[in-house]
């Protein structure tokens, strides 16, 4: 029997839609878990094609005039991947057991306190009927890595045929999830961007969800949260369903790719202590709670919990970081996603993006709003879909042709949805904006004018880099590509091989070039400060009670968070060369935050 064990400490986050959406194809096979969103039925579409020609398997398109196509499409890609992983891993542990140099160069990519690596390295150096031994141990020792998918829950608008609103099953995110349900896969769903009650209770439907007889569950799902309060209310609800949360998945809240949901300043480090130190509550009140569901039901009710795991990703950069996390909170994991950007072997980017990813500088790396979603959305300047946009607003064009219609959330003007990025919504939104330019002053007129038209189209532009990599013909108007990065981007510099990243995770070898990179709980802190600076000084609606107690608590956690941070620092080795000058940032920072005033409310 295979070990259930993973072969790696790290695994690969979700990227944008395009930018993990064949990690699995190109990854898996080392072991290594990576993450495909489930969002974009046509870039899967089109991706089960590409693959399917490429691997020579057989392909029937799923047309949109189709029942339930976004479904299927999910489906029958899923059911590629694990096809073609599957293939991949096998013929990969034939190569290992043929050839000497592709297992030292594999042995070399395992962690070094792996037990496989050991046992691998003892072969070798015995030397004894060495393809018929190895063969053996690889076939008992050895998995491929997880096919795990993420569906970001608030992306589940209604569909309609015409006029005729579709019921709720036909849901973005409903019909996603079905997709995943449906497959053969045996692996994860990881739902992102906060609680989707509905969707969540959708889950029922499937027994897949559900532990079997032998308590073993063939889908899994794992939650992305910020903090714990978040994590036991979610996996409660679920729990009172009879469904378990095999893995929390920790995020910091701004040190990341993508959309960035900022805590109330509430730090990473203190809420990796708190998952420390409240693990087994977590466990006990969501196993008994799902064990009277699965009475209720009549279902197969385990003895013992389940296992749970709880993972970390964002702002991690160097094996110093990715070994405090392991070791001091007892993580089972740590992702990593940006840096990967820059590895061609384990992510769909374009040449012209990676370029520009490798130049990116601290400047370049920043929090807008170009997202529909109206959440902050980590960028990088200079991107092509920040030229097209910004040429469509001089040519008094704003607005995308918005073909997908995924992010078409807002129901101000019907309640079929329209997107904030789209022509149609700016295009609305710029004629009211239009009748109130004489009450304005030419400045606000400006700013109210940048805050409709810097939306940007992130359905198209989040899915390009693969087209472009892949040469896909794009079709419609020109979106150019989005990227998301971490600002962690900043610190790596130039294009890298799998084998080379995966042994600077693991402290073998280093692929930074830069020597001020900060710790990775330090520059999270410093966005924080930013973060609430910006609040204050850009806030435009009058001033509440509830916003400045809001802003006040934050100034409050992020005091807390400091605190915790001097003391982990003043008693931790971990990071001990770091620490002199760890602790004068924390300290410097310390001060900038009692700088920082609060607004109060003027008495009348």
């Amino acid at each position: 029997m295979t070990t259930t064990k993973p072969l790696h400490t790290f695994h690969i986050p979700v990227m944008g839609l395009a930018y993990t959406i064949d990690s699995p194809i190109r990854v898996a096979k080392y072991g290594i878990s990576s993450v495909i969103s489930i969002i974009d039925d046509d870039l899967i579409e089109k991706m089960n094609a590409f693959y399917s020609e490429k691997f020579s398997l057989p392909y029937q398109e799923i047309s949109q005039k189709m029942h339930d196509y976004r479904a299927e499409r999910i489906t029958s890609y899923l059911n590629l991947v694990d096809k073609i992983v599957k293939d991949k891993f096998e013929n990969f542990k034939n190569e290992l057991a043929e050839s000497k140099l592709a297992l030292e160069n594999y042995i070399a990519m395992l962690p070094n306190k792996s037990e496989i690596k050991k046992g691998l390295q003892h072969l070798m150096d015995e030397g004894i009927a060495f393809k018929e031994n190895i063969k053996n141990y690889l076939e008992n020792n050895l998995s491929a890595g997880a096919i795990d998918v993420n569906i970001m829950t608030k992306i589940d608008k209604y569909n309609f045929i015409k006029d005729e609103q579709l019921p709720m099953a036909f849901n973005d995110a409903h019909a996603s999830l079905r997709g995943f349900a449906n497959s053969n896969l045996t692996s994860s769903v990881v739902l992102s961007a906060g609680m989707n009650p509905r969707l969540y209770s959708y889950f029922e439907n499937f027994e897949v969800f559900f532990p079997d007889s032998n308590n073993a569950l063939k889908k899994k799902i794992i939650l992305k949260v910020s903090d714990f309060r978040s994590a036991m209310i979610q996996g409660n609800f679920l729990a009172k369903k009879g469904l378990w949360v095999s893995e929390y998945r920790i995020e910091s809240g701004l040190n990341c790719g993508g959309h960035a949901f900022a805590t109330d300043g509430y730090l990473l480090g203190p809420i990796l202590e708190e998952f420390k130190q409240k693990k087994e509550q977590l466990i006990q009140s969501a196993h008994d709670l799902m064990v009277k569901a699965l009475v209720q039901k009549g279902m197969h009710v385990p003895e013992n919990p389940l296992e749970l795991k709880i993972t970390v990703q964002g702002g991690v950069g160097t094996a110093e970081e990715h070994d405090f996390l392991l070791v001091y909170y007892d993580v089972d994991s740590v992702g990593w996603g940006t840096p990967f950007l820059l590895v061609p072997e384990a992510t769909s980017v374009d040449e012209a993006t990676r370029k520009l990813l490798a130049n990116a500088k601290e400047k370049d790396l920043y929090l807008s709003h170009i997202s529909p979603l109206g959440i902050p959305f980590n960028t990088l300047r200079g991107t092509t879909n920040e030229h097209f946009k910004q040429k469509r607003i001089h040519d008094n064009n704003a607005g995308s042709s918005c073909p997908k219609k995924f992010l078409a959330l807002s129901k101000e003007y019907g309640a079929k949805g329209i997107c904030s990025a789209s022509k149609k919504f700016q295009d609305l939104k710029l004629e009211e904006l239009d009748g109130k330019k004489d009450t304005l002053t030419a400045e606000m007129f400006e700013n109210a004018k940048n805050k409709i038209t810097e939306k940007s189209c992130l359905c198209v532009g989040l899915a390009n880099a693969s087209y472009l990599e892949n040469d896909i013909k794009i079709k419609g108007q020109a979106q150019g590509v989005v990227i998301c990065p971490g600002p962690n981007m900043a610190y790596f510099d130039h294009e890298v091989s799998l084998s080379e990243m995966v042994q600077h995770i693991y402290g073998n070898t280093s692929v930074l070039t830069v020597t001020n990179r900060p710790n990775m709980f330090v520059k999270e802190l410093k966005m924080y400060l930013d973060y609430l600076k910006n609040e204050i000084a850009t806030v435009s609606a009058e001033l509440t009670a509830p916003q400045i107690k809001k802003w006040n608590l934050f100034k409050s956690n992020l005091a807390e968070g400091i605190a915790y941070y001097q003391s982990l620092f003043s008693s931790s080795d971990a990071t001990e060369n770091k620490n002199q000058s760890t602790q004068y940032l924390l300290h410097f920072y310390k001060e900038e935050l009692f700088g920082i005033k609060i607004p109060e409310l003027e008495l009348a």
